[in-house]
């Protein structure tokens, strides 16, 4: 993209990326912000790291954008002089990009190549030591649920809660409750293990059940960490629930500014899947359905036995990890190998060509799995939609 920009800025053509909703919460370290002003610090952090000239346009806290543009985490649009829609496609693809501009604007005598960058990267903030308290094992799929900060406190919320469930709690309201408290990497802080753990309080309403109550997350002995505090709750909501209420006690420490302080913050958990939630792709999340091939998993998981089918949600090519939206609305992860055939409206194709809301049909590799708990893919049919 970035040796796109080069060729066609000197053309007039003005390039923009945009900061929408995080896809993936926790790439990185970072976690889902709660305000405008910690939007645009991602945005500084993205120019930092990323070493892009190309500008950004800041989407509002209430994503009006992204569902403007119909919600594709990696979308891309020529709009033309007039402020219309030339060329759109849902999964950005630099060399399709370019060829579009040869065709709208002319082609340049010499392309940039991605060695002519010399993009000064830089990495994301540590503030501690990651891979110390070991992650909590999910039952299956899960799906974010939209959370609202208390912004009673005058402290900003250096620690963020990620507020997850299966899909059986948004539908009946009985089932798993996660609870994941991150520190948030803009601040420069970790956890001070010489204090008190973090701990929580929930409050729910009289017909409304969540099973521990409170918590208090386990005792390191290293001095200082980074890793997620998290909880595997039970929630069995009465008739008409709709939320419930968080308090969150931690300490938090920034060794740059030199301060270590006690925080209290609030939160409400609504009931409700968030759709700018993202997809958390924490390590050692097992895989839902089945654990044997052709055997089908608990009732409405998807991609149950030995296939998964439904529709493309993101593809990342890099990491070669196909995205699966069911119907019920759960989304699978599947690991697709180098070599595995890949077929699009019956004509084979690579995977950087599948896009979101493509139907598709992934033929698993028996109980194969990589090393993150996904299956294998042996084969991938998809048609577009």
């Amino acid at each position: 993209m970035e040796t796109v920009q080069r060729d066609y800025t000197p053309k007039g053509v003005k390039f923009y990326y945009i900061y929408k909703a995080l896809a993936h919460p926790e790439t990185n370290g970072y976690v889902t912000p709660f305000t405008l002003e910690e939007r645009l610090l991602h945005v500084k952090e993205a120019e930092r790291t990323l070493g892009s000239e190309i500008p950004w346009i800041c989407d509002t806290m209430e994503n009006d954008l992204k569902h403007g543009l119909g919600d594709a985490p990696n979308s891309e649009f020529i709009i033309d002089q007039v402020g219309k829609v030339a060329v759109r496609r849902s999964w950005s693809n630099p060399s399709e990009l370019r060829s579009d501009l040869e065709k709208l604007v002319g082609a340049v005598d010499k392309p940039t190549t991605v060695a002519d960058l010399n993009m000064k990267k830089a990495e994301p903030p540590k503030a501690a030591k990651t891979g110390v308290v070991a992650r909590v094992k999910m039952p299956g799929q899960m799906q974010a649920l939209k959370i609202e900060p208390a912004m009673i406190s005058l402290e900003p919320f250096y620690v963020k809660l990620r507020a997850e469930a299966d899909g059986n709690v948004t539908k009946s309201g009985t089932g798993k409750l996660y609870l994941g408290f991150h520190l948030d990497p803009l601040y420069d802080v970790h956890w001070n293990n010489l204090a008190a753990p973090l701990t929580f309080e929930v409050k729910t309403s009289d017909d409304t059940q969540i099973s521990p109550s409170s918590g208090e997350a386990p005792k390191v002995e290293v001095e200082s960490d980074a890793d997620p505090r998290e909880f595997l709750l039970d929630i069995e909501a009465g008739r008409g629930a709709k939320s419930f209420e968080i308090t969150v006690k931690y300490f938090a420490c920034n060794d740059k500014e030199g301060w270590c302080k006690p925080v209290t913050q609030r939160y409400t958990v609504h009931l409700e899947a968030d759709r700018d939630g993202g997809n958390s792709r924490r390590s050692g999340q097992p895989v839902a359905g089945g654990n044997r091939r052709g055997r089908p998993g608990p009732a409405g998981q998807p991609g149950a036995g030995n296939r998964v089918m439904g529709m493309v949600f993101s593809v990342d090519v890099e990491a070669r990890v196909l995205t699966v939206r069911a119907r019920n609305g759960d989304n699978r992860e599947v690991f697709v190998p180098e070599g595995v055939p890949i077929r699009r409206d019956e004509r084979s194709t690579e995977l950087s060509e599948l896009q979101p809301r493509n139907r598709i049909m992934i033929e698993l590799d028996g109980d194969k799995q990589d090393d993150k708990g996904r299956p294998l893919a042996k084969q991938v049919m998809s048609r577009s939609s």
